[in-house]
């Protein structure tokens, strides 16, 4: 008999503790109450769409150490290169789990460019990927070299309706980079055309130009500076809508007779879609932290562009209106890559 009592105290105990704990053990393993309270408890994998050594990853490796102390977990950068960039975004956009362990730093590119450039796009940025904050807006230069004797963009235009038209291609890095949609821009606020000239890779079309095998470019700024300060190039305007510190004499390109003319490439980070939104706000409110340190800052803009940083929805309407703007560049260009 005491034994029946026993048995069913201790099945009612269970089962009180059971029922009694079933919403808050349900609270505790729901995805975002674990996401609120626990992120990051683990590594955080940086997926950068580029080679190293480039400004892209640049801009990873100067965050990586600063993240790591705000996080106190370790941030670990992977260069997944290829494609232009689509090989590395797709993996974060199609394979990584929504849960912020795996951040995507996205460039202008594949975000904007390639979904008309490319004939078949492996993800869409605008449904696959969530905005979490801008990085950058690098400005870029239109530049000549020196033996055209070309001083000024009104010089550029009238040479290009001469018969010196034909030694003033545009060299790009590429269809569909800011060097090439850079001089599309250009070429649809004049009544000439300047043709362009894709290479394979910046580096190479920037070595040509200081050879004179090609003698203009827009460029990032970053990479033509120090050959714009030792007098190996000209610069005749900068693409952004105000002057830049480091060439504060060079006129943009609205002073230079182009109004309204903007063109920058720019990156951020993403994650994949349905990435609980608690993660999305700490790790913004974690950069915006970090960008707004002097030192930090000083770093950041000696690498050629200025901070921007801000919300992840002001990142997502510039996505949203660079594909329009970019797309209808690319389409107008006629450019294409299978």
């Amino acid at each position: 008999m005491q034994r029946r009592s026993l048995i069913r105290s201790v099945a009612g105990t269970v089962t009180g503790l059971t029922l009694g704990s079933l919403a808050t053990l349900g609270a505790l393993c729901s995805p975002l109450a674990q996401a609120e309270e626990a992120w990051p408890s683990k590594s955080i994998r940086f997926v950068v769409p580029y080679p190293p050594g480039g400004p892209t990853d640049l801009m990873a490796r100067l965050l990586q150490g600063e993240m790591q102390t705000r996080l106190g977990v370790s941030v670990i950068v992977d260069n997944k290169s290829g494609a232009g960039g689509n090989l590395g975004s797709a993996e974060v956009a199609k394979q990584a789990p929504a849960d912020g362990y795996t951040l995507l730093l996205a460039a202008s590119g594949p975000m904007a460019v390639n979904p008309t450039l490319y004939r078949s796009m492996p993800f869409n940025p605008l449904t696959d990927l969530a905005p979490v904050i801008q990085l950058s807006a690098f400005p870029l230069v239109l530049e000549v070299n020196p033996k055209t004797g070309i001083k000024s963009v009104k010089e550029l235009i009238a040479a290009l309706k001469s018969k010196r038209a034909a030694e003033l291609a545009f060299a790009s890095a590429g269809n569909g980079t800011p060097q090439h949609l850079a001089g599309e821009l250009f070429n649809t606020q004049i009544d000439t055309k300047m043709p362009h000239i894709p290479y394979r890779g910046a580096g190479p079309a920037l070595n040509d130009l200081l050879g004179g095998q090609v003698n203009v470019m827009f460029d990032i700024l970053g990479s033509s500076l120090p050959y714009i300060q030792s007098g190996k190039l000209t610069a005749l305007a900068v693409t952004t809508p105000k002057r830049v510190p480091n060439l504060p004499d060079v006129p943009t390109m609205a002073e230079a007779g182009m109004p309204g003319y903007e063109m920058t490439g720019w990156h951020g980070i993403a994650v994949r879609a349905g990435t609980p939104p608690a993660v999305i706000d700490k790790l913004n409110g974690t950069l915006n932290a970090i960008f707004s340190q002097p030192e930090f800052r000083k770093k950041w803009e000696a690498i050629g562009t200025p901070v921007v940083a801000g919300s992840a929805a002001q990142f997502g309407e510039l996505i949203k209106k660079e594909s329009v703007r970019l797309g209808k560049l690319v389409k107008d260009s006629g450019a294409t890559v299978d």
